[in-house]
């Protein structure tokens, strides 16, 4: 069994066909699906996906940092993080971590100190909690490894999203507290700089995601992804470190359990 550790299979791109989705995911033999939150304007689909699967998805809590920039309203929207974290909706139990939070330089650095700002007091809002964080990072490695070192030794957890930095930046986060690392589609592209440094990372440090409908692994890159796909992004690790499919599956679905509490 596998756990997509995050997917976005609330996103209207899956308005369509959901409940296929759905069934080919637990046909494909994934447990449980992570859905990180993104902003204000999409977690009513997320409760509303939550309501319908119950125990079978994972509901995280927290404002992704592209939806800082040009968002006047970015800091009311981190005030209602806080307040949903506290005291979740109607019919959503608990949420498992606060995600998905980070930084994202990728098209401009016009907001970095309001993303900063953002995820810091996420990061802040995470550990009073005592909750896992779930971490976007893009074009913005070093500055998130910098800002995450100075929360060592205070208990912070959780999940650096899409793993894309290098072994070098991986030594120094796993030394910054339970952290693990999500490991998606790209590591089975052709001439995936990822996949390199995959072969050198712990399994006791990985976890597998789709990022869906974004990041679709091969053999199905180019089209929508979906959770019954992480199915491929195990089994290419699998290759990678020359184990079985199933040591794979059962230590990284271990990890995330852990991670998660669940």
């Amino acid at each position: 069994m596998l756990i997509d550790t995050h997917s976005h299979i609330y996103d209207e791109a899956f308005d369509d066909d959901r409940g296929k989705v759905l069934l080919r995911a637990k046909g494909a033999g994934v447990e449980r699906i992570v859905l990180p939150a993104i902003d204000g304007e999409s977690n009513e689909a997320l409760f509303e996906l939550c309501r319908r699967e119950g125990d079978y998805v994972v509901p995280l809590m927290g404002l992704h940092p592209t939806s800082v920039n040009d968002n006047l309203r970015w800091r009311e929207e981190l005030d209602e993080v806080e307040r949903l974290l506290k005291n979740p909706p109607e019919g959503i139990g608990r949420f498992y971590g606060v995600g998905e939070i980070g930084l994202d330089l990728y098209w401009s650095r016009d907001f970095y100190a309001e993303q900063v700002e953002a995820f810091t007091q996420q990061i802040e809002l995470a550990l009073s909690l005592q909750l896992p964080i779930v971490v976007h990072t893009r074009s913005a490695w070093e500055e998130m490894t910098e800002i995450i070192e100075r929360y060592r030794g205070r208990g912070l957890r959780g999940i650096f999203h899409a793993y894309s930095a290098d072994v070098a930046t991986y030594e120094r986060l796993r030394e910054c507290g339970d952290f693990v690392f999500g490991i998606g589609g790209v590591v089975t592209f052709k001439k995936s700089a990822v996949a390199e440094v995959v072969r050198s990372m712990r399994l006791e440090d990985l976890v597998v995601e789709t990022d869906a409908p974004y990041l679709t692994p091969s053999p199905h890159r180019g089209t929508r992804n979906e959770p019954a796909y992480v199915r491929f992004v195990a089994e290419k690790i699998a290759e990678l470190k020359g184990l079985a499919i199933e040591e794979v599956e059962a230590q990284t679905t271990k990890n995330a359990k852990r991670i998660f509490g669940i």
